[in-house]
């Protein structure tokens, strides 16, 4: 049998032949973005995020894998954070990687909030109670925990402080919406905030907390190729066999920010920026501790910014100061500086209360920064101090009221010898040779002077 192609079905076949290729999907279906979080969340961190979610809406990534290893962070940064999670038109994919890693405390808000939750092998999320609601940073609520670990029901009983309940029942509220809106666990997300309830991985996927575990990055991209995620409200088909992967790293930009905003950074800037500006004030025209100084304020203001500062250990830590420094004027008897001193480690230990890991001031530090605060204000301004009030030992001035012997007999001119030196003399009572007389003023290169009234009888009597 003959079979004839007409013109048009050649033409078909050719455009078929050529275009085909472009109808299948492409090996290389875009490209993720990869970002890493090791350590406490803060403003750098949110920073470094919020920078990679717009490089990875600009170059129209498919997803963002967010590798992530913390201990908890700034409630005010998670909560940043996880916005633009929220709003992000590109899939958040967070991995808690590697193996020993874990979403603690503010990192189990967040990969709740994520649109994948993922987990390597032997890591951990959970405890995610609000650990500073007063006191001291650094040290727990003790009535908070002993509320929900020894009441009645699962849930605790009723705390007699309604600030503590104000702040874990938001707290609980905001991770329950979270996981309804995530179709993930609502009831040990409640657990975790309440009890301080921790999972491993693998008993995280039995609770459906997590979405799946895997081993690394690639094996990650293998498990969710296929999967559908609601991004804004649309499903989306995620396609990641061929995808490549660009790893997006902090820049000079964030490594600044990120020390500035150590607390104890922060807390040597601005004590150094205080100190030099009353170092220039008091030795005007220096210039150079008075430029440092206001670079150093102004770092340590802006890192009190984004920081949770407590204003009234920020006043008791300036007040302490200002008794110190009162102590250098006022004979107090050392009352001053003693209260000043304690104003100041009180005020250093109240300034920030967040009760964070790697979010505090330093114990030893405040105690070593009190020790020269002291020092400084007690020893070396006193000193220039009182150095700027003594009498004047040299220079023309320091012949102002000194006793001189008069050489000559004169009335009105003649010479007379202060300090073992020969000067001429003014007068308008007449003085005899040997009489003592006192300097009352100078006048250019002659002294004036009068009988000094403590000899002028002993040489009478003489």
């Amino acid at each position: 049998m003959k079979v004839r192609y007409s013109n048009f079905s050649c033409g078909i076949i050719f455009l078929l032949f050529f275009l085909w290729p472009t109808l299948l999907p492409a090996q290389n279906s875009g490209n993720a973005l990869w970002l890493s979080v090791n350590g406490a969340i803060g403003p750098a961190t949110y920073d470094y995020l919020q920078r990679g979610f717009d490089k990875a809406i600009e170059q129209n990534s498919q997803i963002i894998i967010l590798q992530m290893d913390t201990p908890g962070g700034l409630d005010v940064s998670m909560r940043e954070i996880i916005r633009s999670m929220i709003a992000s038109p590109v899939p958040v994919i967070v991995f808690v990687s590697p193996s020993g890693a874990r979403a603690a405390s503010a990192g189990t808000y967040i990969l709740y909030a994520s649109h994948i939750a993922a987990m390597a092998p032997a890591t951990n999320l959970g405890a995610a109670t609000p650990v500073q609601i007063g006191g001291l940073p650094g040290v727990p609520d003790k009535d908070m925990f002993d509320r929900f670990q020894d009441g009645d029901d699962e849930r605790g009983a009723p705390s007699a402080d309604p600030m503590s309940n104000k702040i874990i029942n938001d707290a609980v509220a905001y991770i329950r919406g979270l996981a309804q809106m995530r179709d993930r666990n609502a009831e040990w997300a409640e657990s975790a905030v309440r009890t301080a309830a921790s999972l491993t991985a693998e008993e995280a996927l039995e609770n459906g907390v997590i979405d799946l575990i895997a081993e690394n990055i690639p094996d990650l991209l293998a498990k969710i190729d296929g999967r559908s995620v609601n991004v804004l409200g649309n499903a989306r088909i995620l396609s990641t066999q061929h995808i490549s992967v660009e790893h997006f790293e902090p820049d000079w930009r964030t490594r600044l920010l990120a020390i500035i905003t150590d607390p104890n950074i922060a807390y040597i800037l601005m004590l150094l920026g205080i100190y030099a500006l009353i170092f220039e004030f008091s030795n005007p025209g220096m210039i150079f501790p008075g430029v440092v100084g206001a670079v150093c304020l102004v770092l340590a203001l802006f890192a009190f910014q984004v920081l949770p500062i407590n204003y009234a250990g920020l006043a008791l830590l300036l007040f302490g100061i200002a008794f110190m420094l009162a102590e250098v004027f006022v004979p107090s008897f050392g009352a001053l500086g003693i209260g000043g001193m304690i104003a100041f480690v009180i005020g250093s230990v109240m300034l920030l209360d967040t009760g964070v890991p790697g979010y505090g001031v330093s114990i030893p530090l405040i105690a070593t920064f009190a020790l020269l605060s002291a020092a400084f204000f007690l020893l070396v301004l006193g000193m220039a101090i009182k150095a700027r009030q003594r009498p004047v030992v040299s220079g023309v001035e320091h012949l102002m009221h000194s006793t001189a012997e008069v050489l000559n007999d004169f009335s009105e001119h003649g010479w007379v010898r202060v300090q073992g030196e020969r000067w001429e003399a003014q007068t308008s009572t007449p003085l005899r040779r040997g009489e003592k007389v006192r300097v009352v003023a100078i006048d250019g290169l002659v002294l004036k002077v009068e009988p000094d009234s403590n000899t002028a009888t002993q040489f009478k009597e003489g």
